[in-house]
């Protein structure tokens, strides 16, 4: 699973004494713990697309951050935050390019909005950017 990875990483970055690495590995993990105990309470299992979505989310919240660091003038602190996405983003499934996107669309039988975004959702959950799927699908 992601999160044995990303803990087995964060114990490497301890031993480097890596605190970049380390403080987003502890976010990503008590993110990670939270949802667990979250599907826990429903009955369920977290799964690794479970995680993809925290990293997914954890991706955008920190490039919020860094637009804000730029906007105030800190270079230093946008750059860790580029080099914290970059750490956390190894951990994320090889996403669907917008070529590979309108193939699966123009093989599909029901070509509708609906029916495009209910089987990317389904079938691509964590691998795929579903605005460019929206993007693609009105496009054809």
């Amino acid at each position: 699973m992601i999160i044995d990875e990303i803990k087995k990483d964060n114990v490497q970055a301890m031993k480097d004494k890596n605190t970049l690495a380390r403080a987003i590995y502890g976010v990503v993990m008590n993110k990670v713990l939270l949802a667990s105990i979250e599907a826990k309470k429903d009955g369920k299992e977290l799964q690794d697309a479970d995680t993809v979505q925290i990293l997914q989310k954890t991706i955008k919240e920190l490039s919020e951050e860094k637009e804000n660091y730029l906007k105030a003038g800190n270079t230093a602190e946008a750059e860790n935050i580029e080099t914290q996405k970059a750490i956390i983003s190894k951990y994320l499934p090889q996403m669907l390019s917008e070529e590979e996107i309108r193939d699966i669309i123009n093989n599909m039988d029901d070509k509708s909005i609906p029916s495009v975004m209910k089987h990317f959702k389904a079938n691509y959950a964590g691998k795929v950017d579903m605005g460019l799927v929206n993007q693609v699908a009105r496009s054809l």
